[in-house]
């Protein structure tokens, strides 16, 4: 007995490390099943589904698991089979018998449907980018496009729009953005033409983030105000766009419009698109300080941003202080940092209100301070910084920005007394913006909601109330991983 227990448990060891493919294989053949019904029955939310379910096997993407699937979904000895495998390794002896253990249950497609080809375009660009194969992407992603431009069918849509982003990002980590910047807008008037939405938004952002990464504000403003807007189809894209719009919004002095469009785009991101919301709080940092304002601690606190945000913390602690030679510090010791997240200009601009800080403090503290003094507090190191600060006084308090008046015979600056606010209407303009925020936030959560079936009109049979309950637990399941790999 015990010997044949042995037996029994031996073999079984022996595949242990082959089994691992099989069972990835048969889930990209269910996946491309998947597929095969959305383009019969034109559901693009079968293909849609399909696209999440694949990013949860991407990390199990192997050279001989894809050369395996490939032989499946293509007819071998196709073009499009011919030119998908040349991109792949080849396969060492070990894995060529894992291969043929396996091909013994494969059966070929008996029609190759364009979402099934372009399906194999997206696995195998997905795994020469994991691999860090980026010269090997870019041709591949470059042979996927000129083969979408052939096609036009409906059912592409959101294999398209995944493809696009592929194709910028493999030219952009070689470094090569310029390169496509024709091609891109070539395919943006093409998606315009054929009514795909989804691939408008997509391309959209993909050329406005072509543009910034040059620093073309203008061209990028140019385009993002003639280009078609319409009710955003993927949260991901719409908080792209929303993160592009509040930069342009920012270079261009526009701080309120830009605020907004910052905070919305953090707000709407996924907890799983870390990277993404910081680079957003990073902004919407330097635009509230740029409108004078100062963020609360709370936003430097945030779980895993703590690191990130630490120089931006501390360049907050100098511009609320109002102290100019502790924010020169603060600016000097970050000043790669801010080089590097392309705020260093921001950083300029910030001065001004650092000056305009500690000036605010001074007209709080003293109701009447000679000039001289204004600058030594100020720590102005100018030739003549007596002039210096009469101008900067008197700059402020045009802007409004403290209330105070000049006696130019006696070189000093007289405070007024400051008033009751609540006898002005900035407490009710704080209460407008606060609830049509969360009017804005009612209207937009009402937009997304979703209905079950009209169950009065045709009775759903108990297979098809099973199936759905499935479809939407793995719906639900797969949500945030989307999440994550779309960021």
């Amino acid at each position: 007995m015990t010997q044949d227990v042995e037996m029994k448990d031996h073999p079984t060891a022996s595949h242990s490390v082959s089994s691992a493919l099989p069972s990835t294989l048969q889930h990209l053949k269910e996946i491309a099943s998947l597929i095969e019904t959305g383009s019969h029955t034109k559901e693009v939310r079968r293909i849609v589904r399909a696209v999440r379910l694949t990013f949860g096997l991407r990390r199990k993407l192997t050279a001989p698991l894809l050369s395996a699937f490939l032989d499946f979904a293509l007819q071998p000895g196709s073009e499009s089979h011919a030119r998908l495998s040349s991109f792949l390794p080849k396969e060492d002896e070990h894995d060529m018998e894992v291969d043929t253990a396996t091909s013994a249950v494969q059966t070929p497609a008996k029609h190759l449907l364009p979402e099934l080809e372009m399906y194999c375009y997206l696995l195998v660009l997905l795994f020469l980018i994991d691999q860090k194969k980026y010269d090997e992407a870019k041709a591949c992603s470059s042979a996927s496009i000129n083969r979408l431009k052939t096609l036009n069918r409906r059912t592409l849509d959101v294999l398209a729009s995944r493809l696009y982003f592929y194709y910028s990002y493999s030219y952009e980590l070689t470094g090569d953005l310029a390169e496509i910047r024709g091609n891109l807008l070539a395919l943006h008037r093409i998606a315009t033409l054929h009514h795909d939405e989804l691939g408008q938004e997509t391309l959209l952002n993909l050329l406005l983030r072509n543009y910034l990464h040059y620093n073309l504000y203008d061209q990028a403003e140019k385009l993002r105000s003639k280009a078609p807007r319409f009710e955003a189809h993927s949260n991901q894209q719409f908080c792209r766009y929303l993160f592009y719009l509040g930069k342009i919004r920012t270079i261009q002095l526009e701080y309120t419009d830009a605020k907004e469009s910052l905070l919305q785009a953090a707000r709407k991101a996924p907890i799983a698109a870390r990277g993404f919301r910081i680079q957003c709080n990073k902004w919407a940092i330097l635009v509230r300080l740029l409108l004078g304002e100062i963020p609360e601690r709370t936003v430097f606190m945030q779980k895993g941003m703590e690191k990130a945000l630490r120089p931006y913390f501390e360049l907050t602690n100098a511009v609320r202080i109002g102290e100019l030679e502790l924010f020169r510090t603060v600016a000097e010791k970050f000043a790669s940092t801010f080089s590097t997240d392309k705020t260093h200009n921001l950083i300029v601009r910030l001065r001004h209100n650092v000056i305009r800080t500690g000036l605010r403090n001074i007209s709080i503290s003293y109701s009447r301070i000679s000039l001289a003094d204004v600058a030594e507090k100020l720590r102005l190191n100018s030739e003549t910084p007596v002039a210096d600060a009469e101008s900067i006084v008197a700059k402020a308090i045009r802007d409004g920005a403290i209330d105070a008046t000049l006696d130019h015979a006696n070189g000093c600056m007289v405070s007024k007394e400051t008033g009751d606010i609540y006898s002005t209407n900035e407490p009710q303009i704080a209460f407008h913006s606060r609830i049509a925020f969360c009017l804005n936030m009612h209207n937009e959560a009402v937009r997304a909601l979703r209905y079950p079936p009209n169950t009065q009109k045709e009775k759903e049979s108990a297979e098809k109330r099973r199936e759905r309950q499935q479809q939407e637990q793995e719906l639900a399941k797969h949500i945030a991983e989307e999440d994550d790999d779309d960021f």
